[in-house]
């Protein structure tokens, strides 16, 4: 297994990667609250692969992952999109999304027909040295292929069940937020989760928001002792908003102070 690792997820300060100018001091925070790498998402300032990494070398923080949208994987553009992934010195990319919303109405087969070509991209990739992932949200836990009020399958299910090559890259809040066991999760995933997403959940005024970890209600020993077991190596701290702090560089502090307690 490779060296286990803690990493910040860009796409939590995503409001301070829109310009150039702002990425050194953005990379020195992320380096302040304890991480030494980072996954690139969120980043929109007009930026090559390699100045990017450059820029974040410079203080200290290793790319170690890319989310790419799905269409970026298919046709004329993959070969660009491995490029990028060549510039930005990364094995591992994941696509972040797909629109459940404009598939509901898909049977068992339409799906098992994406999760093919997912597939095939994945195998695609990895001739090319890139791991692809798929990164989930909480719709992947809606049951399809209901016949009759009977039966049904949980979608992320039935994508791994239909897939060999591809990669998960599970988001354990998200899994929460879909009625499920983080830690269930990461034991049924052995094998194909080189690295995963953590993201904590707690109440605040009656509602569900995003904490920082520690703050919520994951049992995040437990499930980074699954995690272990299944073969993770890379650990990624993701916070979407920061409803609490009001800082995400605050809460990506908190949550790694935490993880120190018993990942390192």
């Amino acid at each position: 297994m490779k060296k286990q690792i803690i990493a910040a997820q860009l796409y939590s300060v995503r409001d301070f990667t829109k310009e150039v100018k702002q990425i050194p001091s953005t990379m020195a925070k992320i380096k302040k609250a304890g991480y030494d790498y980072a996954q690139v998402s969120g980043v929109t300032a007009p930026i090559s692969a390699a100045d990017l990494r450059k820029a974040m070398l410079d203080q200290g923080v290793t790319p170690i992952g890319l989310h790419s949208a799905l269409d970026n994987w298919r046709g004329d553009k993959f070969k660009e999109t491995i490029a990028y992934c060549h510039d930005l010195g990364i094995e591992y990319a994941a696509i972040p999304w797909m629109n459940f919303n404009d598939h509901k109405d898909w049977s068992i087969a339409d799906w098992k027909k994406l999760f093919r070509e997912f597939d095939a991209m994945a195998k695609k990739a990895l001739k090319e040295g890139v791991h692809l992932q798929y990164h989930n949200h909480d719709f992947e836990f809606n049951q399809v292929g209901i016949k009759g009020g009977k039966g049904g399958k949980a979608l992320l299910e039935l994508l791994f069940e239909t897939t060999t090559v591809l990669q998960g890259e599970p988001d354990f809040g998200w899994v929460m937020r879909g009625g499920m066991d983080p830690a269930l999760w990461a034991q049924k995933m052995k094998g194909r989760i080189d690295q995963v997403h953590l993201k904590d959940w707690s109440l605040i005024n009656g509602e569900f928001c995003l904490r920082a970890l520690g703050e919520g209600r994951i049992d995040w020993p437990r499930v980074v002792k699954e995690c272990k077991k299944s073969g993770t190596h890379t650990f990624i701290v993701e916070q979407d908003s920061c409803p609490a702090t009001k800082n995400p560089f605050k809460s990506l502090t908190i949550s790694r102070d935490y993880l120190r307690g018993f990942l390192g």
